[in-house]
């Protein structure tokens, strides 16, 4: 499962043009943190998660019993972050990224959807990018969530396909 976890991750990232130049990535026990370059822009960061991530995930689960299907929680968030380590990482963007994606919200997003994957971005990306319709990301698909963490409330936007148009 992880080798399929993995391979999803680096397809979706060789999609949006992050090659291992501008990528580095960390086993987080149960999940994975990639943390990419600010050279390669958050729209075809935001456009491949909509598009390359599912077919993606859809391939792979196409192939994997029930048991073993991939489900991904995503957060994308923006902002410094300092390599401490070989594989370690550490910054103000880190742990609102993970506080976003332990969230409840995003948890039941997974668990209501039939897609195989939920993805929020923070308050920021949704600012800076999102909210100004860039680069063909709808904003039209994000609707605005709070959550709660030990630090107080936080704002963050949930991806939700819109629903289909039936003629």
């Amino acid at each position: 499962m992880r080798r399929m976890l993995y391979g999803v991750l680096d397809r979706v990232a060789h999609s949006a043009g992050a090659g291992p130049g501008v990528r580095r990535q960390a086993d987080w026990g149960d999940g994975v943190i990639e943390l990419i370059d600010a050279s390669v822009p958050l729209t075809v960061v935001l456009r491949t998660l909509r598009g390359v991530l599912p077919a993606e995930l859809k391939a792979v689960n196409k192939l994997a019993a029930k048991s073993v299907r991939l489900r991904l929680r995503l957060v994308l968030a923006t902002g410094r972050v300092a390599v401490d380590q070989p594989e370690g990482f550490v910054g103000a963007a880190l742990f609102e990224a993970s506080r976003l994606l332990d969230a409840e919200v995003l948890r039941a997003a997974l668990r209501e959807r039939e897609e195989d994957y939920a993805l929020c971005v923070s308050d920021s990306v949704y600012s800076d990018t999102v909210r100004h319709g860039y680069g063909g990301v709808p904003v039209e698909e994000f609707r605005e969530v709070t959550v709660q963490t030990k630090g107080g409330p936080q704002r963050a936007w949930l991806h939700q396909r819109p629903p289909a148009l039936h003629y």
